[in-house]
């Protein structure tokens, strides 16, 4: 990708995009516990996720016009076009619904251009406390909201994922879920989720939860059909995670660690990755200091920009810059590569999507 789309890319995840029609291609996503607030749009031949529905977003100079019938539009600044986009069409796996009368779109959503996702369990034992929720959390939004349900069977899941396969051409899908109040964290329903997708269709999966107490569940998981993992850490420093996440920070960081080199054991070089938030008060040397820790161990650190999500404690917090955001994923592209690690040899999962950043575009 040119430097240009790089930065075009780049500005639009910070500041967000205002649409004329926002009701056009895929629907937007509003809550829940993936890209939130965003919509799916195509700049240059890359699909990415742009936040629309943001404080920032409807300030932001980047317009989009209102599209054609085959959804290309012009983006605009101010008064002036820019760049051509393109909004995906909605997925025919959406009009589709289970015997018992419940949405697909309810059990599984459509990322990017082809990645399925979804939250196994759409409550967490952080997000149920005050005193412990991770502040830009949105994931209880969703589901109050009537747009998904609280816990999608290893069943539903297989039904949805065979369909939005064979229907849309989706290339993975992703796995991630709530905190239970279980040692595991989450591993063993990721694990039936997994074994019951993979028994119906060939896809490749993303499970994503909170370092598990016991190590032998990255086997369990790989066993299941788990092609790869994530395990999030957010935030960097200790200072950050107490103030935006505290429940989430009683798990101490050598124990993340320990995790991660037992699951690169597991799934390889490059297939664990980290979800890491810029601009909640991380510094740019912290990120990238913590970046080469986990490239050492064969961590893959997918550093996106923070979205401040309405209806959550952290909704009039400042999204990143795009310099800073710059600032963080040249470099870090840089010690990827010195490293031969990829987003497109990641099996499945968010590195290997990379919508929600524009990382990837940094990729030499």
């Amino acid at each position: 990708m040119n430097t240009s789309s790089q930065q075009l890319i780049t500005e639009l995840q910070s500041i967000g995009l205002r649409l004329m029609e926002p009701d056009s291609g895929v629907a937007s996503r509003r809550g829940g516990a993936g890209p939130s607030d965003h919509k799916a749009v195509t700049v240059d031949g890359i699909t990415v996720m742009v936040p629309v529905h943001t404080h920032t977003a409807w300030n932001s100079p980047l317009m989009a016009d209102k599209p054609d019938s085959a959804g290309n539009s012009r983006l605009l600044r101010g008064t002036i076009p820019i760049a051509n986009l393109r909004f995906p069409e909605q997925p025919r796996f959406y009009a589709l619904q289970t015997a018992d009368g419940i949405p697909y779109s309810s059990i599984a959503t459509l990322h990017s251009a082809d990645v399925l996702a979804t939250t196994v369990l759409q409550t967490c034992i952080r997000y149920e406390s005050r005193r412990k929720t991770c502040k830009f959390c949105s994931i209880g939004q969703s589901l109050a909201a009537g747009r998904t349900i609280a816990h999608k069977t290893p069943q539903q899941l297989a039904e949805v994922a065979a369909a939005a396969v064979r229907l849309d051409g989706v290339k993975h899908m992703i796995l991630t879920t709530g905190t239970p109040p279980t040692p595991d964290r989450g591993a063993s329903i990721l694990c039936d989720s997994a074994a019951a997708i993979k028994a119906v269709v060939d896809l490749p999966i993303q499970a994503q939860c909170e370092p598990p107490d016991d190590d032998a569940w990255f086997l369990r998981m790989r066993e299941a059909g788990i092609d790869s993992v994530g395990l999030h850490l957010e935030a960097v420093t200790q200072e950050v995670r107490e103030r935006i996440m505290p429940g989430k920070a009683t798990v101490p960081l050598v124990r993340y660690f320990e995790a991660f080199e037992a699951a690169v054991a597991v799934f390889g070089r490059g297939q664990v990755n980290t979800y890491i938030l810029a601009g909640l008060g991380d510094s740019v040397d912290d990120i990238l200091t913590m970046s080469g820790k986990l490239i050492a161990l064969g961590v893959y650190p997918f550093v996106v920009p923070f979205v401040p999500i309405s209806g959550t404690p952290l909704e009039d917090h400042p999204a990143p810059s795009p310099e800073f955001m710059r600032s963080v994923l040249a470099p870090l592209a840089a010690m990827l590569a010195v490293a031969g690690m990829r987003s497109a040899d990641i099996k499945a999962g968010c590195g290997k999507c990379g919508a929600c950043s524009s990382l990837s575009a940094y990729e030499v």
